[in-house]
């Protein structure tokens, strides 16, 4: 019998042998028609795959467990994980040659009314491409992926603030987050390696910290040298925690963006200002106090030096001392000029 119910489950079961390959699973549903029905269509593609050489079809979870399998030691794993917990409300159950334009438009259309924006919107749409295109040219389980494209995002401009700003932000900050703060306005380190930070990473006589490959974002191990300041707030920071350099009663800091976090910037008059500008604030105080851009992608760890080039804008005010340099030889010239005049009437 081909359908059939099992002493243990109250879903029926299909047993189905086709060309020497047998299959016996459960179908998922109570319902006997609804089985039935699931029965047909398996047994029809069986035979469509070992008859016509049609592929096997495979549905979106099948890909998303295979990627998730492959990509273990992607940085940006968590973020994936997040959009795919979306993805999974409108495409679990779809076959991946299901997946067209028209299924890609109506994924952008929900995502946007979760209020989001087009950057966010595209994050989620080039996991999508990278899945499918990974089904289609590595695993083999597809022969074509629809073309993708992304939505127009703004041009986003740096969010720094001044020394002045900082200070005031300091000022009305918890004790706890005022350290860390403070420690990443002197290393420019990434929120997650800041508060991961362990004294097993620091020598406080060499003066340097360092994040291991695994943590970087780059997936480059990164040197930090420790400011005076720096190794200041990290001494005060001995004996708070016996592995994690920034605690908080005894345990270490996950969350920053906190409540805390927000009141403080709001009393310190600061908008639109989130965490990681932290880093875009220690990168914009270095290339204006003269940091050249090739020092500063190897301090910051950032793989490529377009992602440095952002803040080349910011460094014109050391360059005024070429352009000064070029009208004083002009002025050069011309006290020779009315020199050599003035030899030459006596």
């Amino acid at each position: 019998m081909s359908l059939y119910k099992r002493k243990d489950s109250s879903q029926w079961w299909i047993k189905i042998s086709v060309n020497g390959r047998r299959i016996q699973k459960s179908t998922g549903t109570e319902d006997r028609q609804a089985a039935q029905e699931y029965h047909d269509r398996l047994k029809t593609e069986l035979w469509e795959q070992v008859r016509l050489g049609v592929k096997p079809g495979y549905l979106w979870q099948d890909a998303v467990l295979r990627w998730l399998k492959e990509t273990e030691h992607k940085a940006s794993r968590d973020h994936d994980i997040k959009h795919l917990r979306f993805l999974d409300k409108h495409l679990n159950g779809v076959y991946l040659h299901d997946i067209n334009r028209d299924m890609v438009d109506s994924l952008i259309q929900s995502k946007l009314a979760t209020k989001v924006c087009n950057t966010t919107v595209n994050r989620m749409l080039q996991l999508v491409r990278a899945i499918l295109r990974r089904a289609s040219i590595e695993w083999e389980w597809l022969d074509k992926v629809p073309k993708i494209r992304l939505l127009k995002e703004p041009d986003h401009r740096i969010r720094w603030i001044t020394r002045e700003e900082a200070d005031r932000l300091v000022l009305e900050l918890p004790e706890h987050l005022k350290a860390i703060v403070e420690f990443s306005l002197q290393t420019g380190l990434r929120r997650s390696n800041a508060t991961g930070l362990q004294w097993s990473q620091v020598d406080l006589v060499r003066r340097i910290a360092w994040i291991h490959a695994d943590q970087a974002k780059s997936r480059k191990a990164i040197p930090v040298p420790l400011s005076k300041t720096a190794v200041i707030i990290i001494r005060e920071q001995i004996g708070k925690h016996h592995s994690y350099v920034f605690s908080y009663k005894g345990k270490p800091i996950i969350q920053v963006n906190t409540k805390a976090w927000r009141l403080a910037l709001k009393r310190a008059g600061i908008e639109n200002f989130r965490w990681h500008d932290l880093r875009h604030t220690w990168a914009s105080w270095h290339v204006q106090n003269g940091t050249p851009l090739h020092a500063l992608q190897s301090l910051g760890g950032w793989h490529s030096a377009e992602m440095v080039q952002r803040y080349a804008h910011l460094s014109g005010e050391h360059l005024a001392g070429y352009v000064d340099k070029l009208f004083e030889l002009r002025s050069v010239d011309v006290e020779q000029n009315s020199y050599d005049s003035a030899t030459l009437n006596n």
